[in-house]
């Protein structure tokens, strides 16, 4: 059975900063940047949609956006954001479903891989790979231990958490960065967020 944060929505964003402060927030809210001008994106696990109105503050128009959210309820919240005069399709369905094959500039994926198993992750990467336009960008935002002690304390709790709430699938967080290394994605930009804990990363797609 697939996650689903319905059981969360309500709670999802207080939860965060009540745990992480806007560390979270601060962490996508970096790689927006990036998106230029008249961009077609991909936004994969967008959650309660506040990322959509962060977005429109860059780029008040001009952006057409597939907004993918697997939660009915966080799709409602989502909906409700302003999103300036940028062009959003709101898709409710898992983001495998989505077919958009190398018609993308950019792909958002905050905290997505976090959820799956190392089999998912291969599934749903080899997948979103194909619908990103060579040279376009991906922007990855999750979680990346360091081997601190905390760091797995908060980990294993925050699975166990949503494992029983909303039903994730992954017991231990998969090898992302395996995945860019394996597709042969080019870092552009890296940077670290609560005690190196969160990574945000801009990759490139290579040609």
């Amino acid at each position: 059975m697939a996650a689903n944060y319905d059981n969360s929505a309500w709670f999802y964003d207080r939860l965060s900063r009540l745990i992480y402060g806007k560390a979270l927030v601060r962490a996508q809210i970096y790689l927006l940047q990036y998106i230029p001008p008249g961009s077609n994106i991909l936004i994969a696990g967008g959650g309660t949609g506040w990322i959509l109105e962060e977005i429109s503050k860059l780029h008040p128009s001009g952006l057409k956006i597939t907004y993918v959210e697997i939660s009915a309820k966080m799709m409602a919240l989502s909906r409700n954001r302003n999103v300036g005069s940028n062009q959003v399709t709101y898709i409710n369905e898992p983001v495998e479903n989505t077919d958009g094959q190398n018609s993308y500039d950019v792909l958002i994926t905050p905290f997505l891989f976090d959820n799956f198993t190392e089999q998912t992750l291969q599934t749903v990467f080899a997948h979103l790979h194909k619908q990103l336009k060579a040279g376009g960008l991906w922007l990855n935002t999750d979680f990346r231990p360091t081997g601190k002690w905390w760091q797995s304390f908060l980990l294993k709790s925050m699975i166990l958490f949503f494992r029983l709430i909303c039903r994730i699938e992954a017991k231990k967080l998969p090898e992302i960065e395996k995945c860019f290394k394996k597709y042969k994605y080019r870092v552009i930009d890296q940077k670290s967020f609560f005690g190196e804990f969160i990574l945000s990363t801009v990759y490139r797609k290579e040609s």
